[in-house]
């Protein structure tokens, strides 16, 4: 009942994750990329606060949910610890290349005045668009590896 417990939990989290971040990939920036440079500006300042608030926790969560689910598998040559296994690394792949593409983005965007964006507002855009959309493929990858591991037998043989 544990691991029942443990998988439900970290399909949540990491479900929020990869839902929060597919729908700013898919609907949020490219809505915002149809405005003026200084709504636009505004806009990318008030989500990225917002964000900055709860996306560290659901980032952190979700990865550390793998681990229960890794510490409960019974057999660590089935599917379903090596699944759970490789989405871990996949989201904290995801992690550093928040910490190392994205959050310097942000950074520099906070600090900039609406009224005169940067002069490579686009460029920037455009480079921090490329990371969040290596993240989405990584937390969607690790997503799906979740469900496998769900789905899988927790034992190579196909036992349960």
């Amino acid at each position: 009942m544990a691991l029942k417990i443990a998988r439900l939990l970290n399909l949540l989290l990491a479900g929020v994750l990869v839902g929060n971040e597919f729908g700013s990939w898919a609907a949020v920036h490219p809505a915002l990329g149809t405005l003026p440079a200084a709504a636009q500006v505004r806009a990318e300042q008030a989500i990225t606060r917002r964000y900055g608030r709860l996306m560290p926790f659901l980032m952190i969560a979700a990865i550390v949910s793998c681990l229960p689910v890794l510490a409960l598998a019974r057999d660590r040559r089935s599917a379903a610890f090596r699944c759970p296994l490789a989405a871990t690394f996949l989201f904290l792949g995801m992690l550093g290349i928040t910490f190392a593409g994205n959050m310097p983005i942000n950074r520099r965007l906070l600090q900039a005045s609406p009224d005169a964006p940067p002069a490579d507002w686009s460029e920037l855009r455009g480079r921090w668009d490329r990371w969040h959309t290596l993240r989405n493929a990584l937390n969607f990858t690790g997503f799906g590896l979740l469900c496998l591991g769900v789905l899988s037998p927790d034992k190579p043989d196909g036992g349960a």
